[in-house]
C-alpha cells in the first residue's frame, strides 16, 4: 500500500493592521452596509509596509510546524500557492525555506490564484504517495495589500481620519472599490507526513479543473509578457496593472461548479453528502458560499466560513479557514473534510481529506 498524506499540523499567520469598512468609507466611495450587503466582509488584515508573501509565509509555517511538533530540519519538500510573490522572481517558496532556517530541498511555487491551496494539496498527495517525499511543508500566502492602487496620501487617511485626500484620488479609489474592499493579507500552512497506517486518515481523492476560455473574467490585463515593456507609466496610470473582475460571471461559475466538484470528489471517494464532516470553501465572497452550502443542502454546523474576519486571502483561504474550524472542534480525528475552491484561470476543485 502507498503511504497517505497525514495532516500533522496547521498554522497561520495575519497581519496587526485590522482593517474595518468604515476606515475604507474614507478614501473611497463606499460604506459598511454597502460592502457587508454584497459580500459579507466586516474586516480584512493589512501587513506594514515592507512585509512580504514569505514573511507572512514563514510565520505560517513555523506555527504549523510547531503544532505538529515536528522540527523543521524534517521538512524535505515546500510547496507555496501564490499569486503575490515578494519578487517577480525568484518565487517564494525558497525564500521561505530560508526563513525557516532550512538546508537545501525542493521548494515549489504555484500559480493557481484561489484554488492554489487544493492544487497543492494535491501535489502533496502525490509527492508522498509516490515516496519521493515524507514531510511535506503546504502554505498559502498572500500580501494583496501590493496590487492596491492607493496614494501615499490615500494610505495616510486609510488610517488618519484627520487626513483628506483630493476628489482625484478618491474617484481613482473608488473605481476599483469592488475589489479593494475584498481582499486582505494573510497565511496559512499544513504539514503533511506519510502515514503508512490503513486506518483510512490523510488524502483521500482529489478533483480539479482547468479552463482558460473563462480567463477574460478575472484577471490582471497588463504587467506580462503578452505587453512590451513589461509594465510602463501608461499602464499604471490606465489602471492595468490592477485586476479585473466580472463578478456576476464568477458567482454563476462559482455557485455552480463548487457543488458540482464536492460532490464528484466524494464519489471518487466512495463517500456522499451525508458522509462529509465539514466543507471548506474558498473565502471569496459570503454570498456565493451562502449560495453553494443551499445547493448541497448542508446545515450550517458542516460549513464553516471566515470572510468575514479577513476577507478573501487568495491562496490563504483554505488554510486558514480549516485552521479556525479545527480550534472550534469541528474538525476532530477522524473527520472527513473537503476543501472546494474556484480562482482565476479558471481554476477550480475540491480535494477531500480524512483529518
Amino acid at each position: 500500500m502507498n503511504p497517505r498524506a497525514l495532516l500533522r499540523g496547521t498554522g497561520i499567520a495575519i497581519p496587526s493592521n485590522e482593517i474595518d469598512n468604515s476606515m475604507l468609507s474614507r478614501v473611497m466611495e463606499t460604506s459598511d452596509e454597502w460592502i457587508r450587503e454584497r459580500s459579507g466582509v466586516v474586516t480584512r488584515y493589512y501587513v506594514e509596509p515592507g512585509v512580504g508573501t514569505s514573511d507572512l509565509g514563514a510565520e505560517a509555517a513555523q506555527a504549523a510546524l510547531d503544532d505538529a511538533g515536528i522540527e523543521a530540519e524534517s521538512v524535505d519538500y515546500i510547496i507555496c500557492a501564490t499569486m503575490t510573490p515578494d519578487h517577480y522572481f525568484p518565487g517564494a517558496g525558497t525564500m521561505i525555506q530560508d526563513k525557516l532556517g532550512i538546508g537545501a530541498l525542493p521548494a515549489l511555487d504555484i500559480r493557481q490564484q484561489c484554488a492554489g491551496f487544493a492544487y497543492g494539496l494535491q501535489l502533496v498527495d502525490a509527492l508522498i504517495a509516490s515516496r519521493q517525499a515524507r514531510t511535506v511543508l503546504l502554505v498559502g500566502s498572500e500580501v494583496h495589500t501590493a496590487l492596491i492602487p492607493f496614494s501615499r496620501e490615500s494610505w495616510r487617511a486609510l488610517y488618519d481620519p484627520s487626513v483628506a485626500i483630493s476628489a482625484e484620488d478618491h474617484a481613482w479609489n473608488s473605481r476599483f472599490r469592488h475589489l479593494i474592499v475584498l481582499f486582505g493579507d494573510g497565511a496559512g500552512a499544513m504539514v503533511f507526513q506519510a502515514h503508512e497506517s490503513d486506518d483510512g486518515r490523510g488524502i483521500l481523492a482529489s478533483v480539479l479543473y482547468g479552463d482558460g476560455g473563462h480567463r477574460e473574467i478575472l484577471a490582471v490585463p497588463g504587467a506580462g509578457s503578452s505587453r512590451r515593456p513589461w509594465v510602463d507609466a501608461e499602464m499604471l496610470a490606465s489602471g492595468d496593472t490592477v485586476p479585473v473582475m466580472d463578478g456576476r460571471k464568477v458567482f454563476k461559475l462559482a455557485v455552480t461548479s463548487m457543488p458540482r466538484v464536492t460532490k464528484q470528489v466524494l464519489e471518487a471517494a466512495g463517500y456522499d453528502l451525508d458522509d462529509l464532516d465539514l466543507l471548506v470553501m474558498h473565502q471569496a465572497n459570503l454570498r456565493i458560499n451562502e449560495a453553494a452550502q443551499r445547493v448541497l443542502r448542508l446545515p450550517d454546523e458542516r460549513v464553516h466560513n471566515n470572510i468575514q474576519k479577513y476577507g478573501n486571502t487568495t491562496a490563504g483561504t483554505l488554510p486558514i479557514c480549516f485552521h479556525e474550524a479545527r480550534a472550534e472542534g469541528k474538525a476532530p480525528e477522524g473527520a472527513l473534510v473537503a476543501f472546494t475552491a474556484l480562482g482565476a484561470g479558471l481554476h477550480w476543485g475540491s480535494v477531500l481529506i480524512r483529518v
